[in-house]
């Protein structure tokens, strides 16, 4: 198999081998804890974290309110467990693999990757500016997550430019890893504004969350330099190729 074409094991999983939210198997049953949360996660991301009350998640589990009250007092000691769940996940994926050298495919795929990752958590992403105006806890974590974000497309961009990859001084690199962080952390909500009525289908909206892998790189675009360079214009080409069949069979 070819370097470019090799995703180093852990971080870099192929997001084809990696299955995001899926339910690990049990042993016995699941508790009526871990039941509110994933009901209450299927709630925010389908109507809305704002949309849906203590009372919502109870009829849709088919339980009595008071058997919910005995788990959590209110909607924000839900929403709690729910986000450390996605901080959990997101520091993990935060960290540089150990010696595996970073290549413009392993971020290609990683983005995509990412992206359907943050589909599984949306909402946070959709209302995160009423979410963090009200739960200071949350803000201070989530800032803390994007200030990693920027630390992680800094450490890849100074791989790339250690190695010949990429030329950029320390004022291009800064406003690079910034416009990176940005994109990604509003590009849910931007293909939400977009695609309003396709939110909530997975199949339908996938391609648009790809595109994540292509605009972040796009950013790196004209710093990158050699082979780099030529690979990101094999991978535009390739994704300009999908993106007109998609909108053709999108037409039908």
């Amino acid at each position: 198999m070819r370097q470019a074409d090799s995703l180093s094991a852990g971080f870099f999983a192929s997001p084809i081998a990696w299955t995001p939210m899926e339910p690990k198997p049990q042993t016995g049953r699941i508790r009526t804890r871990d039941r509110i949360l994933d009901a209450a996660l299927r709630l925010f991301n389908e109507v809305g974290e704002s949309n849906v009350s203590t009372t919502t998640i109870a009829e849709a589990m088919r339980i009595s309110s008071g058997n919910l009250y005995y788990h959590f007092r209110n909607k924000d000691d839900i929403i709690a467990p729910v986000f450390a769940r996605f901080e959990q996940e997101m520091e993990r994926r935060l960290k540089m693999p150990g010696s595996s050298k970073v290549t413009l495919m392993h971020c290609w795929s990683y983005l995509r990757d990412m992206s359907e990752f943050m589909w599984d958590f949306r909402f946070l992403y959709r209302d995160i500016n009423d979410l963090v105006a009200r739960n200071r806890i949350l803000e201070t974590n989530f800032k803390r997550l994007v200030e990693g974000k920027k630390r992680f497309a800094r450490e890849v961009c100074r791989q790339f430019i250690e190695d010949g990859k990429m030329e950029a001084t320390p004022e291009q690199l800064e406003a690079i890893c910034t416009n990176i962080v940005v994109v990604v952390t509003h590009w849910l909500p931007y293909q939400y504004v977009q695609h309003p009525r396709q939110y909530n289908d997975a199949e339908q909206i996938r391609n648009y969350l790809h595109g994540l892998s292509y605009y972040v790189l796009s950013i790196l675009a004209p710093y990158l330099r050699g082979r780099a360079r030529g690979t990101f214009d094999r991978l535009a080409r390739d994704y300009a190729a999908s993106t007109a069949v998609t909108e053709v069979v999108t037409e039908k």
